[in-house]
């Protein structure tokens, strides 16, 4: 276990939460542990999983999938992410899809699981959004908004720090699509892990903050052992 190679395919929102601190206390533990982390789309990353070119896969709102073993799913509401100086963060009620639409907005390209609830969101309540910028970077996203060019949407814990720090802010919206939205840890049924990515996933699991409820009040996790 002190040796070898773990491999994650993972979306770009989740980036930040991973190597914040999770991969920080596993890294110096077992240093001999090689671990590949490619970033990729919804289809990118199932693709990855179940071709076992990866062994762990982070992914939000998951097509099913019966190659695909789930080994923690948590509610993630898909939010507005605002600039501290937008018109919009000083309401206090959810934000509506109408309210949304009349902002600029910039999202994922369309092989990501945000930008598929997002289309669905909107085509189901008949309503057409302002996009103004399509990409497949988390950096383009957050700049974008911080600019105060226009809105994004995505989960809270894709711009954790930024809303610590007060240069992002995030709002409800009244949705049930967007309310009911996972994050999602994954690896292909049937495949035999080794005993180092259990450790990881189990390591994942307590640390990241994508799977924590939101608002939630997180324990120490355990020290590795």
């Amino acid at each position: 276990m002190e040796t070898g190679k773990i491999s994650l395919t993972v979306g770009e929102g989740f980036v930040s939460d991973l190597v914040a601190s999770p991969l920080h206390e596993f890294t110096q533990r077992y240093a001999g542990i090689q671990l590949d982390i490619h970033t990729a789309g919804t289809s990118g990353i199932i693709d990855a999983i179940v071709g076992d070119h990866s062994h762990i896969g982070l992914m939000f709102h998951e097509r099913t999938h019966p190659q695909l073993r789930f080994w923690s799913s948590t509610p993630q509401p898909l939010m507005a992410i605002l600039s501290p100086n937008h018109p919009l963060t000083s309401q206090t009620s959810p934000l509506t899809l109408t309210q949304l639409s009349d902002q600029p907005m910039a999202m994922w390209d369309t092989t990501h699981g945000v930008r598929q609830m997002v289309d669905q969101a909107f085509q189901q309540s008949r309503i057409a959004p302002r996009m103004a910028m399509n990409t497949n970077s988390m950096v383009i996203l957050a700049q974008y908004v911080r600019s105060g060019m226009g809105i994004t949407l995505l989960p809270a814990f894709a711009v954790a720090h930024d809303l610590e720090l007060g240069t992002l802010v995030a709002r409800p919206v009244d949705n049930p699509l967007f309310q009911r939205s996972q994050a999602h840890m994954v690896t292909r049924v049937g495949r035999q892990q080794p005993k180092a990515s259990i450790l990881l996933l189990r390591h994942l699991q307590r640390w990241m903050q994508a799977f924590r409820a939101p608002g939630s009040v997180s324990d120490q996790p355990t020290p590795l052992p």
